[in-house]
């Protein structure tokens, strides 16, 4: 028997194994997942977690910018609001997840 016979009963007595067109769909999937997952879900994790530890923070006589734009400092703050004096005399009651920065810890002076 010659070689090539040999192969040819070789290949004829075990048929090859294909893989399955859902195994590469699924290997796919699972690559996308992790890409959207590094480049989208971990970082906007990271930056709500800064954002409540900065809201936690915010302690009396912190400046502050809201929402909207206005710069107050914190005169009362209690675990859901907090008393923003934006003005002298004037002051305003804000929810603690409308800040939207802390300026500093010490206020600035006005003349």
């Amino acid at each position: 028997m010659f070689i090539t016979e040999a192969i040819a009963a070789t290949e004829a007595a075990a048929p090859a194994v294909e893989a399955s067109p859902m195994t590469g769909f699924l290997i796919q999937l699972i690559l996308v997942f992790g890409i959207f997952y590094i480049l989208l879900i971990r970082p906007m994790k990271k930056k709500e977690e800064e954002r409540d530890n900065m809201l936690k923070a915010i302690d009396l006589r912190d400046e502050i910018i809201t929402g909207g734009g206005v710069y107050g400092r914190v005169v009362k703050a209690d675990a859901d609001t907090l008393m923003v004096e934006i003005a002298k005399g004037v002051e305003v009651k804000v929810s603690r997840s409308s800040v939207r920065e802390k300026i500093s810890k010490t206020p600035v002076k006005k003349d």
